[in-house]
């Protein structure tokens, strides 16, 4: 079974080596740099096995981006504590949006007016979630969404893409991506929320897309990780309107 990878970290900033990587289905982490290779170092070795091979990397890499603990416990929260925390971040709230489908989409009005290829009211909608978004942006406060769309997009991304004029009047800068640049530039395939880049959000959904519930991430070296994936999206995606454009020239 092929390993389900994450990039870590890496103790250069030049040519990505060495870097550190950690199996997210068995927690083992996997390094890799310069070869050992002068025979009286590697004679010092103990336990050196048939196949293995000896890297050298700078002790800060293990510090920087190695686990803090054996077993990590997560730290979930509810989802009316999770709503609390968009009106108690004091800069920037920034949201990657990697699903193919949101099940709570599906419930709203809006929604069905959409499927339906009626015109759809966003102005009647969410008003109560609306006046807060007016109300923290008028505090100066910047809420930012990448949001990436499959080729074709699904229901839920064609959706979202015209939502996202909704969410442009209250205040929120949203952008699209299309799914293989995301995974050219290795982002998570995850869900989250960067507050202040100093605390994530991770959404955690069950088999039928809902959101059942929030972990939150403070350890500084996994929230420079999320930070790294944030700003490599915002640098390669296009605002919303730019992005349904491309889509429309393509069918015609």
């Amino acid at each position: 079974m092929v390993r389900r990878l994450r990039f870590n970290g890496t103790g250069s900033g030049v040519n990505g080596c060495p870097s550190l990587h950690e199996d997210l289905g068995t927690g083992e982490l996997i390094v890799h740099g310069p070869v050992l290779t002068d025979p009286d170092d590697i004679a010092q070795l103990r336990h050196l096995n048939e196949g293995e091979v000896p890297v050298v990397v700078p002790r800060e890499l293990l510090v920087d981006f190695g686990p803090k603990e054996i077993n990590r416990v997560p730290d979930i929260i509810g989802l009316d504590e999770f709503d609390r925390l968009f009106t108690r971040f004091e800069h920037t709230a920034w949201r990657l949006e990697s699903r193919r489908r949101y099940a709570s989409d599906e419930l709203t009005a809006t929604y069905g007016q959409f499927i339906r290829d009626e015109p759809v009211d966003w102005e009647g909608a969410d008003a109560e979630w609306c006046a807060e978004r007016r109300e923290q942006t008028a505090l100066g406060k910047r809420f930012e969404r990448v949001r990436v769309v499959d080729a074709p997009p699904t229901t839920g991304q064609l959706y979202l893409l015209d939502n996202a004029r909704r969410n442009s009047a209250v205040g929120e800068k949203i952008l699209n991506l299309g799914r293989a640049d995301a995974e050219r530039l290795g982002l998570p395939a995850e869900d989250f929320w960067i507050f202040d880049s100093r605390l994530v959000a991770l959404l955690n959904f069950d088999d039928a897309d809902n959101l059942v519930d929030v972990e939150l991430v403070t350890e500084p070296a996994a929230v420079l990780r999320y930070a790294m994936a944030r700003d490599a999206a915002t640098h390669h995606a296009v605002p919303y309107a730019e992005f349904a454009a491309g889509l429309t020239d393509q069918e015609e």
